[in-house]
This record gives structure tokens, sequence and C-alpha cells, in this order.
């Protein structure tokens, strides 16, 4: 599990414009709560966070205006250029048990067909500062048909699945033909029933 120590600084200013200003100065603006506690309304160095937050429930402790273990729980970004908007923090303890989503990922190359992976992540409940990075499918040698459910994971140690063991997280389908020979096929079934067509109208000649 990976911490980054940021420092936190308190915002007093709100609003469009006192967001946009906190921004300039490379500075998110920062709601932390949790606990039953008033939400505080922080600023943390953008570039920092932007690093922080590549790490999949990164566990971050804040330092400075607060002083506090913190995981993200919600982060805004521009939708063109992509820097930090807003992000919330959860406010966590050593020990406590937090639910969260982490990545599913594969190894190994299958027998036959095609994978189809229909889930990148599952919830899974786990301390909150013993987070896994992600669980890993050995897919080696699965043939067409085999399916995966999140119950047959192996989850990493300490961690809970809180998704339905019945969800489907991959499956290994047969081969779709490819586009241009489907066309193909298509167009000779249609020749195919031009010709038969026209020889009744020949005989009937």
């Amino acid at each position: 599990m990976s911490e980054v120590v940021i420092n936190a600084e308190t915002r007093t200013q709100f609003g469009k414009g006192a967001a946009r200003k906190i921004r300039r100065e490379d500075k998110v603006p920062v709601v932390l709560y949790g606990h039953g506690t008033e939400p505080q309304h922080l600023m943390l160095p953008g570039h920092e966070l932007l690093l922080a937050l590549r790490t999949p429930n990164v566990l971050i402790r804040l330092k400075g205006a607060a002083d506090e273990l913190a995981l993200p729980k919600g982060v805004q970004r521009d939708p063109i250029k992509g820097f930090l908007e807003h992000v919330d923090l959860l406010l966590v303890k050593r020990g406590e048990k937090v639910t969260v989503e982490i990545p599913v990922t594969t190894v190994g190359e299958i027998a036959d067909g095609v994978l189809d992976q229909q889930l990148v992540s599952i919830a899974i409940e786990a301390e909150a500062t013993h987070i896994p990075t992600g669980v890993e499918v050995d897919v080696e040698g699965l043939e067409v048909g085999t399916q995966i459910t999140a119950g047959d994971l192996k989850l990493p140690k300490g961690a809970t699945l809180v998704a339905d063991p019945e969800t489907l997280v991959l499956h290994v389908t047969t081969a779709a033909a490819p586009v241009e020979e489907a066309a193909e096929g298509e167009g000779e079934a249609a020749a195919e029933g031009e010709t038969a067509e026209a020889a009744p109208a020949e005989a009937a000649e």
C-alpha cells in the first residue's frame, strides 16, 4: 500500500472564481470528510496530488493544516485539458476497514477464442492502510466457454469481496469472423439467390 505525504493549507475562499484562482497557483481545492466530523476545506499542491493519484487508492498523509490519513473518493478533472479541478478525500484511521474498487488484470494467454473482460475493477473491503493494489486473473490455457466470476477471484490476504460473487468478470468466446470476410459471404449468398431466381424465369421463356 502506497502512502504519500502532502502538505495541506486551509481554504477560506469559495466559489468558481476562488477555485480558478487556486488552480492558477497550481493548487487544488479539496474537501476532507468522514467519521461524522465537519468537512474541512483545504488546498493541496496540484503537481504532488496529480502524481499521487496515479496510484489507485493511494493513502495520503496530510500535514500542515490537517494531520490526517485520507483516501481519494471523488476526483473531478477538466474534460479537455485533464487537470485536477476538485478532489474529495475520505478521512480514515489505521485498522479501519473501507470499501474500495481495485483493478482486475489478466496474466497469461488463452488457448483459443477471444477473451472478453467485463469488469476492469472489483469492489472489496480491506484495512485502510493495507489496501491491495489489484487482483490478477490467470487466464493461461483457458478454452472457449470458460467463465470467471467475482467469486472465483483469488483476492489478496486481508481483502473481502463486496461485489456479488455471481458477477461475471471475464469469459472466453469464439472468435468473430472478420468484417471483410462476413461481407464477402453475404455478397456470395446474395449472388446465389439472384441466380436461383433467374433460373425459373429462363425456364419459363
